[in-house]
């Protein structure tokens, strides 16, 4: 008997993955943006850095280096909250624990970037209840009966 399927038969089906609960999406979503929008900023400041006239060109390209190394830890941390990795838990906690300090500094400058802390802070809480909330523990296999290993 041969181990060969007939030409017209249907293709095997493909193997069920486990669906992400929208809690998990959305935090996930909102830590990429989070990551993007630094990223963006860092470029900007590189940028100036180098093009620009800053006061000084030096502080500019080592602080727009230094915010597209930062981008890393959310957008990482975003991914691995897409694919339902445990460890991604972590980072995207701590990426919104460094954001409420910010947002507060953002806050205290007033002026414009009023709105911008509402909306960091607004964020950074946010993800933070989407990834305590049970339903984004169990899918991530973080459950209260978990040893620590």
């Amino acid at each position: 008997m041969s181990k060969k399927q007939p030409a017209n038969a249907p293709a095997p089906a493909a193997v069920p993955t486990a669906v992400l609960p929208g809690r998990l999406t959305a935090a996930a979503a909102l830590t990429a943006l989070e990551g993007l929008a630094l990223a963006g900023l860092g470029l900007y400041m590189l940028f100036v850095g180098i093009a620009g006239d800053p006061d000084s060109p030096q502080q500019a390209e080592t602080g727009g280096i230094t915010l597209l190394a930062l981008a890393a830890l959310p957008l990482v941390a975003a991914r691995g909250l897409r694919l339902g990795r445990r460890w991604s838990r972590g980072p995207a906690l701590i990426t919104q624990l460094m954001a409420l300090p910010v947002a507060w500094t953002l806050y205290s400058t007033g002026g414009a970037m009023i709105a911008a802390a509402v909306a960091l802070a607004v964020a950074a809480v946010a993800v933070v209840a989407l990834l305590v909330n049970p339903t984004a523990t169990e899918a991530l296999g973080i459950g209260p009966g978990e040893q620590a290993r």
